[in-house]
């Protein structure tokens, strides 16, 4: 009876973790990649092809292929896009597979702009820091106001303006890691 019992808590506590190990994090779903503009795709189709080809993402955030014209890109993660390409061509191969690579990332872009010593647009192409924007950009020049940079960041329709404190994230014995904020793709930072 004790084994009987042993084994079926051995089993649920199993499907409960394969039920989770299944469903991504949130963490993980919020790290995905985002297609954007400019990124360069390999998208195959398996046993086609002809449908299968390398192709930057267009300005307008489009995709363009055989049979389907124009597939929207930006703004899916590569699964996501791979699963609309799938559907619209279940009308003309029976289940098709489909998988799409980034090969490419050149959507990643910020801008640096003011009393830094190399102001531009730089392209980035992974996870990156405000601090280390400052640093490609040369850090600051002499009328520097270290403490009342800006980043602007679109969200929607909308700017939202997030102070970014440079003296207080250097300052010995601070918690860096916590204040130095992560770039996203578009944001301007402008050192006044």
């Amino acid at each position: 009876m004790i084994t009987r019992c042993a084994t079926l808590v051995i089993l649920l506590v199993a499907t409960s973790l394969a039920a989770r190990a299944q469903q991504p994090s949130t963490e993980a779903a919020e790290a995905a990649y985002v297609i954007g503009p400019e990124d360069v795709l390999d998208v195959a189709v398996w046993g086609n092809t002809d449908i299968s080809r390398t192709m930057p993402v267009r300005p307008d955030g489009k995709i363009s292929l055989p049979l389907l014209n124009d597939v929207q890109a930006a703004g899916l993660t590569p699964m996501q896009l791979g699963g609309a390409i799938a559907a619209g061509l279940e009308r003309y191969i029976a289940t098709p597979m489909v998988s799409v690579i980034v090969r490419e990332v050149h959507s990643f872009k910020v801008t640096v702009i003011g009393e830094v010593k190399t102001p531009g647009r730089y392209e980035l192409h992974s996870r990156t820091t405000v601090l280390d924007v400052l640093a490609l950009a040369g850090g600051f020049s002499q009328y520097a106001a270290r403490n009342r940079i800006t980043i602007l960041r679109r969200q929607g329709d909308a700017v939202r303006e997030l102070p970014y404190d440079f003296e207080k994230i250097t300052r010995a014995g601070s918690k860096a890691g916590q204040d130095n904020l992560c770039v996203q793709p578009g944001d301007i930072i402008v050192v006044p």
